[in-house]
């Protein structure tokens, strides 16, 4: 063994950055979270290209992201923005009228916001079409996620909130679309798979053959696309509203709803009160200074007061309800 080089072991909180930054072609980023912006920035600064599944960074660091990356150099992972990108392929960007990010729906589709009280976090863990960690599939249950990717594509792209869509596609082939000027509207289709994605992020300019499953085009088969239940479902207008504020607001829309996210598994705020805390803190946030050029120490300090003050929310609310548990049980 004496000729063969040891391997390097990273470890400690920057060992991610260090890794992203080091000699290499493709940086994959797929940490789940904001902890992802530090290696994003490296990876750009570094001038390698960046194989984007880590929504998170390009959200609460959207302007600092897009500031050191160069055309063409991030290219997204997550099935909707993959989608996008080659669909926007179809023609200029000045020729489309919209995005159209489409969405399972979750495990609550259809449901209303009165029946969304009392779900479980078993029952919100259930996805109906992807397997993915608990914060990704709660996010998904509340839409949070889609949301977020609303945010995403109007960073990536350059749409104004107002021409991106969400429509509720249960099946997933469809993983998103572009309309054109001329009525023409383009749709990447694929079943569920990530591979596919993941191939489009590695390869890119080149297609991987083979990298995930085709349609069988002789087999019938039934695409349903519904409107977003909005109230039910109040967190891709929260997440447009936020969007639209910019600054250090999507790094505290991102954090509290981590907080709460954490909070619903363990049991300490029911499923509305996830959606209900996270608007709560972002309208104490308020609306930040543009005059003012977003810095990391900004989104850092930003996420650490949402965080406290989504557990300070979640705490009163426990509280509230504890409360109320003991005078129905004096009552009664």
């Amino acid at each position: 063994y004496g000729a063969r080089p040891l391997p390097e072991v990273l470890a400690g909180p920057d060992a991610a950055t260090e890794l992203a930054r080091s000699e290499c072609h493709t940086v994959l980023n797929g940490i789940t979270g904001s902890i992802g912006l530090a290696p994003t920035l490296a990876a750009l600064e570094a001038g390698r290209s960046l194989a984007l599944a880590n929504k998170e960074s390009l959200i609460v660091g959207g302007p600092l992201v897009k500031a050191v990356a160069k055309p063409g150099q991030i290219v997204p992972v997550d099935s909707e923005h993959a989608a996008l990108f080659q669909a926007l392929l179809g023609g200029a960007r000045s020729e489309v009228r919209k995005l159209v990010v489409t969405a399972s729906g979750g495990p609550f589709r259809g449901r209303t916001k009165e029946q969304l009280a009392a779900v479980t976090p078993a029952d919100a863990l259930a996805h109906p079409t992807w397997a993915m960690g608990p914060v990704i599939t709660i996010n998904s249950a509340t839409l949070v996620n889609k949301g977020l990717e609303v945010i995403e594509a109007h960073l990536l792209y350059d749409i104004p909130f107002d021409r991106i869509e969400v429509v509720v596609h249960p099946q997933s082939y469809v993983h998103s679309m572009v309309e054109f000027t001329d009525g023409s509207t383009l749709a990447q289709a694929t079943p569920p798979d990530m591979r596919g994605p993941i191939a489009i992020g590695l390869g890119w300019p080149e297609r991987v053959p083979d990298a995930a499953p085709a349609f069988d085009w002789s087999k019938a088969s039934t695409w349903e696309f519904f409107p977003l239940d909005e109230e039910a479902f109040p967190s891709v207008a929260l997440a447009r509203h936020v969007g639209t504020l910019g600054g250090t607001a999507p790094a505290v829309f991102n954090a509290a709803n981590e907080e709460c996210v954490d909070a619903f598994l363990s049991g300490g705020l029911p499923f509305n009160g996830i959606v209900d805390t996270v608007a709560e803190v972002v309208a104490e946030h308020g609306t930040p200074d543009r005059g003012t050029l977003l810095t990391v120490p900004d989104v850092l300090q930003a996420e650490t007061w949402a965080r406290a003050r989504a557990r300070e929310l979640v705490a009163r609310t426990a509280t509230e309800t504890r409360t109320a548990g003991t005078t129905s049980e004096a009552r009664a």
